[in-house]
């Protein structure tokens, strides 16, 4: 995507803040970054923890592919954020249908001019206790059927050791590694043709998530529930916080509170 100058030396300021504090916090091991496309594409990545979209947007601004995120509408209304995440070209989310309609087509301006958004489908961090890729919810998979966009599965694996899910600070020692496994584009051409109606987004999406879950446990080395994690099926929101009862996150309540980093929960 061609960036405007506002937005380059944004970039490059940014970047020169947060790759030295990544290089600090945590070892980096990236692998698959020959699959990225070289047009736009739509990066769907899993989602673990807050600092998730500094691990994708490290990687892949390393790559000369500046990182679009759809973040929370919110955050653009916050002293500096705001300007940095307007002066990026990042990609505000409102939770009402209008707002994420509008959020879709921004998303695909970036991505026609060959700009790689990211999307996280899980929408939110995961609830799975063991931190598994949840039930994902549709934006991506509409995106990619209604714009012919390929979905690029992405999976990254141990900087939740260095900031865990909710944390409040950060586990630098003993030194840990944060894994980066890139796929191949997934493979959405049985849907060419069918109505975008529930049945066939939910299809898409699921096959997209099994995509990001077989990356996962490439990297993790361990099998993956049979039954991906529903929220719903366990009386817990599908977006913002939720509170540990016993520590237990199987049996948690939604807090009031939302995740403080990128959002596509609006988008269905």
């Amino acid at each position: 995507m061609k960036e405007t100058a506002k937005s380059h030396i944004t970039f490059v300021i940014v970047a020169g803040i947060v790759r030295p504090v990544m290089n600090l916090l945590m070892n980096k091991k990236w692998e698959g970054l020959e699959k990225l496309p070289a047009g736009g594409f739509i990066a769907a990545p899993n989602h673990c923890t807050e600092i998730d979209p500094l691990v994708i947007g490290h990687m892949l601004y390393n790559q000369k592919r500046m990182p679009h995120f759809l973040a929370k509408g919110s955050l653009f209304k916050v002293p500096v954020l705001g300007s940095v995440l307007r002066n990026t070209k990042q990609v505000p989310v409102e939770r009402s249908t209008s707002g994420a309609n509008r959020s879709l087509q921004v998303a695909k301006e970036v991505v026609d001019e060959g700009g790689a958004i990211i999307i996280y489908p899980e929408g939110t961090l995961t609830r799975d206790p063991e931190l598994w890729p949840m039930k994902g919810h549709t934006g991506a998979a509409r995106m990619a059927l209604e714009s012919g966009i390929p979905v690029v599965p992405m999976a990254h694996w141990g900087a939740h050791e260095v900031f865990p899910r909710y944390a409040k600070r950060f586990y630098v020692f003993p030194r840990k590694t944060s894994r980066v496994l890139v796929g191949d584009p997934v493979d959405l051409s049985a849907f060419a043709g069918r109505p975008l109606d529930k049945a066939t987004l939910t299809e898409a999406t699921n096959v997209i998530m099994d995509a990001i879950t077989e990356l996962l446990a490439s990297l993790r080395g361990g099998q993956p529930p049979l039954v991906r994690w529903d929220p719903s099926a366990h009386n817990q929101s599908t977006h913002g916080r939720f509170v540990e009862r016993g520590g237990n996150p199987g049996t948690a309540d939604s807090g009031p509170a939302a995740d403080a980093g990128t959002a596509t929960d609006g988008i269905q």
